[in-house]
Formats: structure tokens, sequence, C-alpha cells
């Protein structure tokens, strides 16, 4: 199986790969390649819909020239736990970052939820991730006040009173819990406005069909988060809702 870095022709196929509808395993089975570097590739690179051959082999070059022009202590990888292979893990962030940022998520905000959640405290304070990430204070604290008003993190102070932020299980429910109610604040303004277009115009009806199928995605979200978290933080044994039984 080849190793190192892929070629522009290699990307060349793996962009008629993904036109024809074809499976990254798929892919890396033609090219003889590991399934997870073609995955990799891609999106790091736009995504499946984005991917451009001869734009991920220049962003390639260009990220290669910036490791290459960075200082030894930026360059120098954190020490690994576990026996993990620091490279992978890098790239294995560079990849969640990427999917982050493919479903809307701001670059910096990524990088940030990246790090915090590839840890494995799950939490991190300011100065420990704008040394981690080689950014100003200013771009974490932006990157935090966003990602907090998703509900995708949380503050807290550990015994030095510093302040840390954290990602765990239930900061992901309260984010699901937080995308609810913000899809149900758009079905009370669509409703709002059925009577002000008039009810029964073509206007008012898609009003009213947007609120109807947010209604619906708004109280599916909330439910399957309380289900999923009930069942997570269950007790092994313990029945979906209900209580264990003392012995």
């Amino acid at each position: 199986m080849p190793g190192g870095r892929l070629t522009q022709q290699e990307r060349q196929q793996i962009a008629l790969g993904l036109a024809d509808g074809l499976a990254y395993a798929e892919i890396a089975r033609r090219l003889d390649r590991p399934t997870s570097t073609i995955t990799r590739e891609v999106m790091r690179n736009g995504g499946p819909t984005a991917y451009r051959a001869d734009l991920a082999h220049r962003a390639t070059e260009r990220r290669t020239q910036r490791r290459r022009q960075a200082t030894p202590r930026e360059a120098e990888a954190l020490p690994q736990a576990y026996g993990r292979d620091a490279e992978a893990v890098r790239e294995y962030e560079e990849v969640f970052t990427t999917v982050m940022m493919a479903s809307g998520m701001p670059t910096m905000m990524s990088r940030v939820l990246a790090c915090l959640t590839l840890t494995d405290a799950g939490s991190l304070t300011a100065s420990e991730l704008a040394q981690r990430l080689q950014v100003s204070p200013a771009s974490i604290s932006k990157a935090i006040t966003y990602l907090e008003s998703q509900g995708l993190v949380r503050r807290e102070r550990d015994e030095r009173r510093r302040e840390r932020y954290v990602v765990d299980d239930d900061v992901w429910y309260q984010s699901m819990m937080a995308s609810a109610r913000s899809i149900a604040k758009i079905v009370e303004i669509a409703r709002q406005g059925v009577p002000v277009l008039g009810s029964g115009t073509p206007a008012a009806d898609r009003l009213e069909n947007i609120a109807r199928f947010l209604d619906f995605v708004s109280e599916s979200t909330a439910r399957a988060a309380k289900q999923a978290r009930e069942i997570l933080h269950a007790e092994p044994g313990t029945p979906s809702g209900g209580t264990a039984e003392s012995s």
C-alpha cells in the first residue's frame, strides 16, 4: 500500500470518484490507499460536494509551507497520552475542525471546539487554548462567547480560581435544546406573519407550512435529546425513564 502525500493525479481521481457518487472506501480501494486518508483529504478540502482537486493540491502545499516556516515551538507536537500517534491526532483534529466548518461554524470557533473535545480532560483555560492554537487571547475570547451562545461550552472555576472552558456530554444536550428553542422562535415568528399577510393567501400559506414543519422538527429534536440523555445517563440494567431498584 503506497504511503506519503497524495499526488495531484490521485486528487483528480478522488474528484472523479466523488462526481460518480463513489463511497470513500471504493475510492480508497481504487487508489490503494486507506479509507481514512481519503476521508481526511475530502473533509479538509470542502467536503464531498465542494471538493476540487486543484484547489486541494494548492491548499496542501500552502499548509506544508506554513509548517516548514513555523518556529520550533510552534512545530513541536504536544506529548500524547495512552501511546497515541501525535501525527494521527493532529490530522484527525484537522478533519474534525473541517467538519464543524462545513456545518456552518466559523473557523476559529471550530478550532476551539475541536481542541477542547479532543482533550482527555474536556476542559482548558484561555491561556492553554491560546498556546495550543497559537492565536491571541482575544480570538479565544470571541470563539468562547460564540460557542457558549450555542450551548456548546460551559464555564467553570478550577481549584486555582482560573476560568476553564468545558465540553462534555451534557454540553451537547444543552446545545440540542438551545437549537430546539431557536427553531421554536422561528415557528412563533412565522405564525405571527399569517394574519399579517392574510390567511389563505399564498405567502401566508407558505409561512404556515414553514411553521408546521419547523414545529415538528423542534419538538422532535427536544424529545430525542431528552430520551438520549436519559438512556445514556441511566445506570446499567435500569429501564429508560426508570430508577434503579434498591437491593
